[in-house]
């Protein structure tokens, strides 16, 4: 299968065989992970590998009581780390600034580029996965049972798995068409016309579709509990702006 393939084929998936990873495969996965673009090779990012039985449990409750994720043979949590660079600049004697929003905004893109990178590869051994953004919420209790530092943000959880038969003939889901996404030169805001022929794009009723997507996603309790917590994550880099 070529990457192309790959690519516009894999899908999300929440159900899994009861088969473990191999070692050499999860290897395989991590080394292209480490290979993904980063930020003058800085690599600003750490992979908590989730073993513990009864952590996944929490995980899964915690993460909006997704109870999948208890159940996945691989969990990995992508932090983005500002913590290891500035260790290593105060060992080498360089007396540096507090990291910024700036150096959260790059760490973040770091993991999510390499978490990208292995959800890609994990497609091309035969495993599928499921990115997991609900692992930004419920700060206070996340940093304690992760022990994160507060210059380290979980950026996302992903789980991977043998997909299911059921799993492997479930459809992608369609996407919007190009044309509603891609911009020239300037960003501009869609007209009605073209908010509602975006959603018709991909098969959608806009007058059903989007106040249930409202009601349901955006103005639900986990997302307002995701911008509490990621306002509290943000408060250790702006404290000595």
């Amino acid at each position: 299968m070529s990457t192309i393939e790959e690519l516009l084929e894999r899908k999300s998936v929440r159900v899994f065989e009861p088969r473990p990873i191999d070692q050499e495969v999860k290897d395989s996965i991590l080394a292209c992970g480490f290979a993904a673009p980063t930020a003058g090779n800085q690599m600003l990012y750490s992979i908590l590998d989730i073993e513990d039985p009864k952590l996944k449990t929490w995980l899964a409750q915690s993460c909006d009581h997704q109870g999948f994720i208890a159940t996945a043979p691989w969990v990995l949590v992508f932090l983005a780390d500002c913590r290891r660079w500035y260790d290593a600049y105060e060992l080498a004697g360089c007396n540096p600034r507090t990291p910024g929003v700036g150096d959260f905004a790059l760490a973040c893109q770091d993991a999510m580029i390499a978490a990208q990178n292995m959800v890609t590869a994990a497609h091309a051994h035969g495993l599928g996965s499921c990115f997991i953004g609900d692992i930004m919420e419920n700060k206070e209790q996340v940093v304690a049972k992760l022990n994160l530092d507060p210059w380290v943000f979980p950026a996302t959880l992903v789980v991977f798995g043998y997909p299911t038969d059921q799993q492997k003939r479930r459809s992608k889901p369609r996407r919007f068409a190009q044309e509603f996404i891609v911009h020239t030169d300037q960003y501009r805001r869609l007209t009605p016309d073209e908010l509602q022929d975006m959603f018709a794009s991909r098969g959608d009723d806009f007058d059903q579709f989007v106040p249930g997507f409202c009601d349901r996603k955006y103005e639900s309790d986990f997302a307002q509990e995701m911008t509490r917590s990621v306002t509290e994550y943000l408060q250790a880099y702006t404290d000595q702006q």
